[in-house]
């Protein structure tokens, strides 16, 4: 971790506060930040830049590596269903830490109140989006046209032709297999070697994005959804450290410190950045130089996770309608909460790795309760904090991912790392 990014989060948003108000408040901080802001936004860019080559190349010669079309059907369902068990984990855990904290019951009506008429004026702007049927968001995994939804960054449906081409191609002839796996081979390459120069500016773009989100939220607005945020990181982190760790411990049989130790690169970057697929990158190179994964393993379960695995989002949004059925008043029996639990799951599937994509699968999830009266005002009440959140739920889901492959990893044989 940088040593600026360090002295940041040291100080704290409260104790980082009070040190600018003294030297002469916020003006000249805004345009200093106003003014360096472009470089985290450069950064994000940089990386987001390299995320469809690379999970094209990686993915494609991943799979078409295989070989036995039996060994990736087998690595693809202890993916999947490792994503589904932790992520319904996720849920249940956020579930539980709702309902003993309720912060929905404490939050001050004035606030809320407040909050909700600043933020009803964005989200009346917002266009309206419709809500897709379960049919369609299977329906939609299948990619009409492969190019389009590269340009579009659905990487779900790319994710889907690509391991369907890769299959293809593992079953050519051993001489042109050769050539279309080398010639992808020669675009992670590349991809990689860009990857690397971008993140000689990692330790100065990490301290710009975090310091624009302190001096954005500040602590008033902080304070007027502390209980709602803190139950929302008490769940992550029983999750990310408790959870996670004992599957670490249990399924891939690493110890949990030297783990995290190992990784922590990555959820630095996603938790500066909010984007599981802007972060794969430097997840992808974490999981092979870092912890010593095999590429065969990396390539396929971690572009799959950046997609489907939002553990971290699925615990975010069952605090968040449990929230926001408190505040109203809405009761929310075992049968309700259960339902929270399989639609959190399969909605967090179908978010998109990008900053805040949790919010729109959010609606989904307050309907399926009934609460799709409270959507509007519910949202608007939650997104003063949610940038913050996102941060943190993104790093959950990173670090998700990387126990799903080390798990993979050794259930495929390959040694545990030193």
């Amino acid at each position: 971790m940088p040593l600026s990014t360090k002295i940041l989060i040291g100080l704290g948003a409260g104790t980082a506060t009070g040190l600018l108000a003294k030297l002469g408040g916020f003006d000249w901080l805004e345009a200093a930040l106003a003014f360096l802001e472009p470089l985290g936004t450069a950064f994000i860019r940089l990386i987001t830049m390299v995320v469809i080559p690379l999970v094209v190349a990686s993915l494609l010669v991943g799979t078409a590596s295989l070989g036995d079309l039996r060994k990736l059907g087998r690595m693809g369902g202890k993916t999947i269903g490792y994503y589904l068990v932790t992520t319904a984990l996720a849920v249940t855990m956020g579930i539980a830490v709702a309902n003993a904290v309720r912060p929905g019951a404490r939050i001050d009506p004035d606030t809320r109140d407040r909050l909700a008429a600043e933020a009803r004026l964005r989200v009346g702007e917002a266009p309206a989006i419709a809500q897709p049927s379960v049919k369609d968001m299977l329906l939609d995994v299948i990619p009409r046209n492969p190019l389009k939804a590269a340009a579009d960054f659905e990487l779900l449906p790319l994710i889907f032709f690509t391991v369907v081409f890769g299959a293809a191609v593992s079953l050519l002839q051993p001489e042109r297999k050769r050539a279309v796996v080398t010639f992808f081979q020669g675009v992670n390459d590349a991809s990689v070697t860009i990857i690397g120069w971008v993140m000689q500016l990692a330790p100065y773009a990490v301290f710009v994005l975090l310091a624009a989100v302190v001096a954005r939220f500040g602590l008033d607005l902080l304070r007027s959804l502390l209980i709602y945020a803190a139950t929302v990181a008490l769940g992550l982190a029983l999750h990310g450290l408790g959870t996670l760790a004992l599957l670490v411990r249990l399924a891939a049989r690493l110890n949990p410190v030297t783990f995290y130790r190992r990784i922590a690169e990555a959820p630095l970057v996603a938790f500066s950045t909010s984007s599981s697929s802007a972060t794969l990158p430097v997840t992808m190179e974490t999981a092979e130089r870092r912890l010593g994964l095999p590429r065969s393993v990396s390539s396929f379960v971690l572009p799959l996770g950046a997609t489907i695995n939002m553990d971290g989002t699925a615990l975010y949004q069952a605090v968040a309608t449990m929230f926001i059925a408190q505040i109203y008043g809405v009761p929310l029996d075992l049968g309700a909460q259960l339902t929270i639990v399989l639609t959190a799951t399969l909605a967090s599937i179908g978010a998109a790795g990008v900053p805040s994509a949790g919010i729109i699968t959010l609606v989904i999830v307050l309907n399926a309760v009934g609460l799709g009266a409270q959507v509007g005002p519910g949202i608007a009440l939650i997104l003063g904090v949610d940038r913050i959140l996102d941060m943190l739920r993104t790093a959950v889901n990173v670090t998700g991912d990387l126990s799903c492959a080390a798990f993979v990893s050794r259930s495929e044989g390959s040694p545990a790392p030193a």
